[in-house]
């Protein structure tokens, strides 16, 4: 119980804040609807960035995908209904966002997804990929992002595509990073607030 300085009004709006955020949205042609909590990126909406990337990265219908850092799902239940031949992996560190991610492609009858954590690419295996792709977060390190990229290429098909999308802050880091570890580099997109970079993986 809360003490009695904790007005009615106050637990009233605690109360709706506990309550789970539902919205649907519109991706790639793809009608979605996504349950979300406090607590993960983006919870009220899809967030620009994550709008960017799908707009503009390649899909075949047979891809094989991974979203690296899924949150609630927008990224890699898109791919999965994208590439319905083939499999979308996501994986989130957060135990919540696998699980809001579990339920969204549930309730959107998405099964050609698996979903687990990871660590990043450490409980991914030796698995590969046709198509992996990141919103990379903002305030996370340079020494993790290197991390992020080696070990996508270690899990790259060949001919393989792997597409970020960053505070445009980070395009000239991220442009240096993958011609070092990928050899190329393509921008897709500028924009004020966000870029979304290639890299290739040679066949």
């Amino acid at each position: 119980m809360y003490p009695e300085r904790v007005t009615a009004a106050t637990r009233e709006y605690l109360q709706r804040l506990r309550q789970e955020l539902v919205f649907s949205d519109n991706l790639r042609g793809e009608p979605l609807t996504f349950h979300t909590t406090w607590g993960l990126f983006s919870p009220r909406g899809i967030d620009e960035g994550s709008r960017l990337l799908l707009d503009l990265v390649e899909v075949e219908k047979n891809d094989d995908t991974l979203d690296l850092g899924c949150g609630y799902g927008p990224l890699g239940l898109t791919l999965a209904r994208l590439a319905p031949g083939g499999t979308s992996v996501l994986v989130d560190k957060d135990f919540v966002a696998v699980d809001y991610s579990r339920r969204n492609a549930r309730l959107n009858a998405i099964g050609n997804v698996e979903i687990f954590l990871s660590n990043g690419f450490d409980q991914v295996g030796e698995r590969s990929f046709d198509l992996i792709v990141s919103n990379l977060p903002a305030k996370t390190g340079k020494e993790l992002y290197y991390l992020y990229f080696y070990d996508a290429l270690l899990r790259l098909n060949p001919g393989g595509r792997f597409y970020v999308v960053t505070i445009t802050g980070l395009r000239r880091f991220v442009q240096k990073a993958f011609n070092e570890v990928f050899g190329n580099y393509e921008k897709v997109k500028q924009g004020k607030t966000y870029t979304v970079a290639l890299a290739r993986l040679d066949s």
